[in-house]
């Protein structure tokens, strides 16, 4: 099965986008995107394609919607059972690029999360990335940028709980 890897960025209250957008800018951690998802599937909810400016440069994006898609070089799903059991049957990296609703549906059988926490706030955000327990993942610090915001890029592993 595909390693599932959720990737978002998000302030110190979850924020994660406004009116369907980024709340944050951060030239940096975009390029730590690009070069993150880049040669990898990336998979989206519609309203996340949609705000994309173009298809993403070497990466073959996959789109789960109840809408009737027909684009060409996007393959696109209309249930979340469907796509679990297409992901089954890969044996690499899959990048879990939002929303909110699709990072809620994948947060409970994704074990890894890259984070980037950004040390600010947006009270008017409209999209939060899901709660979900800290504790139950082991957290890396990859990076720590200082650039208008500061931010770190962050790894949260699940831990694995035994049963002795």
């Amino acid at each position: 099965m595909a390693k599932l890897i959720i990737i978002a960025a998000i302030g110190k209250n979850r924020e994660l986008g406004k009116n369907n957008q980024l709340i944050w800018s951060l030239k940096e951690d975009l390029t730590f995107f690009k070069n993150t998802t880049s040669n990898h599937k990336i998979v989206m909810g519609y309203n996340t394609f949609i705000s994309l400016p173009k298809l993403l440069p070497n990466r073959e994006h996959i789109v789960l919607t109840h809408k009737d898609l027909n684009i060409e070089g996007v393959k696109v799903f209309s249930n979340f059972p469907d796509l679990v059991k297409y992901l089954q049957t890969i044996d690499e990296d899959v990048y879990i690029i939002g929303g909110q609703s699709i990072y809620q549906l994948f947060l409970p059988i994704t074990d890894e999360l890259l984070l980037t926490k950004i040390d600010a706030t947006c009270p008017s955000a409209d999209a939060y990335f899901p709660e979900f327990k800290e504790e139950d993942y082991e957290e890396t610090i990859l990076k720590e940028v200082k650039e208008e915001v500061s931010y770190r890029h962050t790894l949260l592993r699940r831990r694995k709980n035994y049963e002795i």
